[in-house]
């Protein structure tokens, strides 16, 4: 089922690891038109697309209040007590990552502090296709709402031709204090969310998942000055186990990666060959029983298992791999994870499953996927905020600070910044 690599040289990881490429400057042109035609014909446009693509004649693009107080009705009380538990455990995690002003005094006179302030006008994307992602509106309105941004919009595409979205996309949004749903998916929704139209309003960042069209659209709107959260790719999982690892719980952690997609990316390194064999039997007696077999095992098929006994090499090659998710179901796992360096979100021991993390545990699913956990981190209030800074000195303080500050101009050429300070500390002499 997954192909077997038993202990590579270290020279072939990077060959070993990489992640299917896919051309995103083939679809470019056909994005960019598409970003182009809703900027110069708005909802005309938006309309337009949604007949096209996603089959759906839209009389409205807006959600009315009353499908969303519907929407409430239509969910079980089961799925709501879930969606609530998961709400306040999110809640609970990103409350605390608001973080208290603090004024510094970096020398006698010379204050200094910084204050978060919310990104006023914030876009959600959450995509159509298989399953309706209401997860994800938890994981991106939350940490919006406690980072106090003040309009908070989603665009969600039609997920049958009378045009509706997923009563349960829509009870999380209005849970979590979403201001407007649109009925709107695709390259189109990123367009009007970055551009404006007269019905959907200009947002300052966006952020969501999406299939290759909308990451290009989201790339390509950040060039005109548009945040977005992150890069995007496949979902992926990174699996470490050990003679410790129960081969059951690695098989349904595996399967419910595969599951998300064709293309999602499912890497097993295991300490031994036979540990390997006790997973691959797993799988297989798992696999049949899924709703979603064939997706899972297309992704299966592109996904590798590579065996590496020594634990700091093995470490190594994660760190290098730099997964999305990393579950370690390896002994002393707590101690060593703290040697993981590169990871978007990682699950400490055999009780700790993937789906926890996705749904409930309280940390968010929004993470860097395609080797961007190098260099990137997941969604958290700090990705709805941008930080002010400030000072103030008194008098003593720019006379303390002055000096090193006309010298500093002096020797980059700038005599007029030096200035700014010369004429106040002459001010300041002629009061003594």
């Amino acid at each position: 089922m997954i192909q077997v690599y038993n202990k590579p040289l270290q020279k072939d990881w990077s060959a070993l690891l990489a992640r299917p490429g896919f051309d995103a400057s083939t679809l470019l042109p056909r994005v960019q038109a598409i970003i182009n035609d809703v900027r110069e014909n708005g909802d005309d446009a938006l309309l337009k697309y949604t007949k096209e693509f996603d089959q759906v004649q839209l009389q409205s693009i807006a959600l009315s209040e009353v499908i969303k107080e519907n929407a409430e009705q239509a969910l079980s009380n089961s799925l709501k007590t879930a969606i609530q538990l998961a709400k306040e455990n999110i809640e609970k995690f990103h409350l605390p990552q608001l973080q208290k002003m603090e004024r510094i005094e970096t020398m006698p006179g010379v204050w200094c502090w910084r204050k978060s302030v919310g990104i006023e006008n914030v876009g959600i994307y959450i995509p159509g296709g298989t399953a309706p992602l209401f997860s994800t509106v938890l994981m991106l309105g939350i940490p919006a709402k406690i980072a106090g941004c003040k309009n908070i919009i989603l665009c969600t595409p039609p997920n049958n031709d009378k045009g509706e979205v997923h009563p349960a996309i829509i009870y999380a949004a209005t849970l979590v204090g979403v201001t407007n749903i649109y009925t709107m998916g695709g390259v189109q929704a990123i367009a009007a969310m970055a551009y404006g139209t007269a019905t959907i309003p200009k947002v300052h960042k966006i952020f969501g998942p999406g299939n290759q069209y909308v990451t290009a659209a989201k790339q390509l709107v950040q060039q005109s000055g548009v945040a977005i959260d992150m890069p995007a790719g496949p979902s992926e999982v990174c699996v470490w186990v050990d003679d410790s690892a129960i081969p059951s719980f690695v098989a349904a952690d595996l399967l419910s990666q595969a599951e998300h997609g064709v293309d999602s990316q499912v890497l097993l390194v295991a300490s031994n060959e036979k540990i390997v064999e006790n997973i691959q039997a797993e799988l297989a007696v798992q696999i049949a029983q899924l709703p979603r077999k064939e997706i899972a095992a297309k992704a299966l098929e592109n996904s590798k298992a590579i065996i590496i006994e020594n634990k700091l090499e093995a470490l190594d090659l994660i760190n290098q791999y730099a997964p999305e998710h990393l579950i370690m179901s390896i002994e002393n796992a707590e101690i060593v994870a703290e040697k993981v360096v590169n990871a978007g979100s990682v699950f400490i021991g055999n009780y700790s499953p993937e789906s926890v993390g996705d749904y409930a545990s309280g940390t968010n699913h929004t993470l860097p996927t395609n080797g961007y956990a190098n260099a990137y981190s997941g969604v958290s209030v700090d990705s709805f905020v941008k930080k002010i800074t400030f000072q103030q000195l008194t008098e003593r303080g720019l006379v303390n600070i002055g000096k090193a500050v006309m010298e500093m101009a002096g020797a980059e050429g700038l005599d007029a910044h030096g200035n700014a300070v010369a004429v106040r500390l002459n001010d300041i002499a002629s009061k003594m």
